[in-house]
């Protein structure tokens, strides 16, 4: 995680201007790790977000993509000491965002998503569809 992060400051200081007074262009995005599976009725996607408050979090599906958007703010330490050092440095603060492609069978206008102790979970229910239709043959004259 180290090393993307100074993959990201590196990239930061290259890319933009220290004179350049307007907001940068590119700014380091982490991704979020989900997990999705489907049962009979529901395609499920779930995330850990710990830390994260719904306000700082959106979550939309356009197209049968599913796309979750947020930011988590570093926590500030009150310290007597100003100095600060890290030992280990692997959580990820500031923007993220992650994007899946759904199943057709996705019904989007039916989705909904809830938090549960720090787990976000996202469930869209599928399409039912008849597996087999019986088509009936007219007979022209």
């Amino acid at each position: 995680m180290q090393n993307m992060i100074s993959f990201f400051k590196k990239t930061k200081s290259k890319t933009t201007k220290k004179t350049d007074t307007k907001k940068e262009w590119f700014q380091p995005e982490g991704e979020l790790a989900i997990d999705i599976f489907e049962t009979d009725s529901e395609i499920i996607i779930q995330s850990t977000i710990a830390g994260i408050k719904t306000d700082d979090l959106e979550v939309y599906i356009e197209n049968n993509m599913l796309t979750i958007k947020g930011s988590r703010e570093k926590p500030s330490v009150q310290s007597s000491d100003s100095f600060k050092k890290y030992l280990y440095q692997e959580c990820y603060w500031g923007p993220f965002s992650r994007q899946a492609i759904l199943p057709e069978e996705a019904s989007d206008a039916e989705a909904q998503a809830g938090i549960e102790d720090g787990i976000l979970t996202i469930t869209v229910p599928k399409i039912q569809k008849e597996r087999r239709k019986k088509i009936a043959i007219k007979e022209k004259k």
